[in-house]
């Protein structure tokens, strides 16, 4: 009995212990920096750190703090530090974490956190200088305000408001064209590698990056993650502490539009099968402008978000074409629904996937049977995806296509949703992914009619997502088939 207390002694001392030395080094490594360093490695850490902490870092103690915190670099697993240092060519101070730079350039085709997008800015702003950052706040005057700003500064604020994203570079060509062309290569690279990534399966590279004569460079809890890592890059993760939120926005009753009777059965069928896939359900009826806003703001920042592993979204309601309606008859934009929850409004979700399931017409209404109606008002001709984020993993899965009607029987529910629901229950068991079962309800309802054969349906899906995303299989699998 006293030996084993000794043990547990000894054990905690030397956790303690090992703790302290880690944050010796992160104090050399901070002695070692200067102003600059900091506000890059601020920059590159966008997505990783909540805006509202990011905003208070004043030194690089600060944010390592942040990142330990959220176990993004630990005493066991300092790597992403490494490759922030190695990104802002601090390589010098890569001693303090046991790593050479020889190491690094090989472990972060595996390991690497950066995202391509993230590292373009960075590498753009190292080559802006004086003049042309006067130049390019000359051209960008109505977009930004009249303060200060560093290459960094601008190119973040420029991403904060969407006026740049990984999938849109548009306006940085068109920048840089007319005031540093010599920049543009690095533009045109990052879209040639961002379009292989899209199109080229995923290699190993465990035994291709291993340099001669450096085998001890990888160690077998190395080889371990390299195979954790590989699989990642096939499929989201799904082994977290908890699955996610689901939110279900059900509007039966409008203060100036019509009822939506058999709204009620698609939102009891989408809380029973989302909670039976694990996640946490949440129905809210009737829901108006001032509440969807608060909706939002709630799980915007629900700080469960940080342990899950997904995020679905479903709307019931009216729509026009890119927009739904609140109970209370505001027309809210779908994607400024969806914008709430990018990495940058929503860290806690970011590289996850958020799934958005919307039951609400997409165009004009027409004449329909008895027990059959349409969501729809009006029409506007966009683009599909127009309403979803540029950014990555984003699902919007739509009950029709542009222009079109959805139809909601008034006692069974509608066709998209009891489609969804009933492919979940029956996909999910076979290991299928998110877009094969989609695949699949498009199928079932494109082949489903109204009483007189006169009415038909096809859903859309646009999506942004990077990897496969497959729910496990739940315990209880057999249970709602």
């Amino acid at each position: 009995m006293m030996a084993t207390s000794q043990d547990q002694s000894l054990g905690s001392s030397s956790d303690e212990n090992c703790q302290l030395r880690f944050r010796e080094k992160l104090l050399a490594i901070d002695l070692e920096l200067k102003f600059q360093d900091v506000e890059s490695l601020k920059f590159l850490c966008i997505g990783f750190i909540p805006q509202n902490k990011m905003e208070k870092c004043r030194s690089a103690l600060h944010l390592f703090d942040y990142l330990m915190t959220g176990e993004i670099i630990s005493v066991k697993d300092p790597f992403f530090l490494a490759e922030l240092l190695y990104t802002i060519k601090q390589n010098y101070l890569l001693r303090h974490l046991g790593y050479t730079k020889k190491q690094v350039e090989c472990l972060l085709p595996i390991r690497g956190k950066l995202s391509p997008f993230r590292k373009l800015l960075y590498e753009l702003s190292e080559g802006i200088d004086e003049e042309n950052l006067k130049d390019i706040i000359f051209l960008l005057a109505d977009k930004i305000p009249k303060v200060s700003m560093s290459p960094l500064s601008l190119l973040a604020y420029l991403e904060k408001n969407t006026e740049i994203d990984e999938d849109n570079v548009i306006l940085l060509e068109k920048v840089f064209k007319k005031v540093a062309p010599f920049l543009l290569r690095k533009i045109e690279n990052y879209k040639r590698e961002k379009a292989a990534q899209e199109v080229t399966p995923p290699v190993d590279k465990e035994t291709e990056s291993l340099p001669q004569g450096q085998e001890e460079i990888f160690t077998p809890s190395d080889i371990k993650r390299f195979r954790g890592a590989l699989t990642e890059t096939i499929m989201y993760r799904m082994d977290r502490k908890h699955r996610g939120h689901c939110i279900i926005i059900n509007n039966h009753s409008f203060t100036s539009l019509k009822d939506r009777p058999g709204t009620h059965r698609d939102a009891e069928c989408l809380k029973l099968v989302f909670e039976w896939l694990g996640f946490t359900a949440h129905k809210y009826d009737d829901v108006t402008k001032g509440v969807m806003d608060k909706i939002l703001q709630e799980y915007k920042s629900h700080p469960g978000h940080a342990d899950g592993d997904c995020f679905v979204f479903c709307i019931l309601t009216h729509g026009e074409f890119g927009a739904v309606y609140s109970s209370d008859g505001v027309l809210i934009p779908i994607r400024s629904i969806m914008r709430h929850f990018t990495a940058q409004q929503c860290p806690g979700l970011a590289h996850k996937p958020k799934l958005f399931f919307i039951q609400a017409c997409q165009g004009p209404e027409v004449q329909t049977s008895v027990l059959t109606e349409a969501d729809a008002q009006n029409s506007k001709h966009l683009s599909l995806m127009d309403s979803v984020p540029t950014e990555a993993d984003f699902l919007l899965g739509l009950a029709t296509v542009p222009g079109y009607m959805s139809f909601r029987h008034i006692r069974d529910g509608s066709w998209y949703i009891q489609s969804l629901c009933n492919h979940l229950k029956k996909l999910v068991p076979r290991q299928e992914d998110i877009l094969s079962i989609l695949t699949a309800v498009n199928n079932d309802v494109s082949q489903q009619v109204n009483s007189d054969g006169t009415l038909r349906q096809m859903p859309q899906p646009a999506f942004t997502l990077r990897r496969k995303l497959v729910f496990p299989v739940p315990q209880n699998a057999l249970l709602l088939l």
